[in-house]
């Protein structure tokens, strides 16, 4: 990224505080995106964890294969979801608060004892398929966030710190010749006017 400046003291001032900016800055943007990371990698952990838990909770319930056969599925149906927002490291990010499930009525006498268990059963493995899903949307996010972290520190460490040094640097090699040429000539017109008068006084 190209840094327009002009070589005057007005362009310094301004290049000297954006600078100062972006490296008052970099430490904070590199905090973020380090807590980011762990967040991601917990979320990572997290999520493998559910996934294992669910496959594990519906491996178990093969063996009642038949008896699942004889069930009504949509005797249970989910209502709402309450979601909440919470801010991981400048992130918003939802967070799964509860699930509403509600039941369909269903006759005592004429359906099997384990209904109830069965229900239970249902709405356990719902809810975890929905924690599931939720992990997953929130991992997104977190994903998202740390990679545009880590783009800003990039830029900020990469290019546009060093560019602003350069540019400074030019600035200060300009006005430092300008000056010394200033000088140089000041000095040179000085001997000329000193030779002048010389020469006049020898004439006198």
């Amino acid at each position: 990224m190209a840094i327009k400046f002009q070589y005057n003291k007005t362009s310094l001032q301004h290049l000297e505080k954006q600078l100062k900016v972006r490296v008052r800055t970099l430490p904070i943007i590199k905090n973020k995106e380090s807590a980011l990371r762990m967040e991601v990698k917990k979320c990572k952990d997290d999520l493998k964890e559910l996934e294992a838990r669910l496959e594990e909770n519906i491996s178990k319930y093969d063996s009642m294969f038949a008896l699942w056969n004889e069930f009504d599925p949509t005797l249970v149906k989910v209502t709402d979801v309450h979601l909440d927002v919470r801010k991981i490291a400048g992130t918003r990010i939802p967070v799964l608060d509860k699930v509403d499930f509600e039941v369909a009525p269903f006759s005592l006498f004429n359906s099997p004892k384990w209904y109830y268990d069965g229900i239970d059963i249902l709405r356990g493995l719902a809810e975890a398929a929905i924690l599931c899903e939720f992990t997953r949307a929130k991992l997104g996010l977190l994903e998202k966030a740390r990679k545009k972290t880590t783009q800003k520190v990039n830029l900020f460490e990469k290019v546009q710190i060093p560019g602003y040094e350069d540019a400074i640097r030019k600035i200060k090699r300009f006005m430092e010749d300008e000056e010394n040429l200033s000088k140089s000539s000041q000095k040179i017109l000085k001997s000329l006017l000193e030779k002048r008068e010389n020469e006049k006084e020898a004439e006198l």
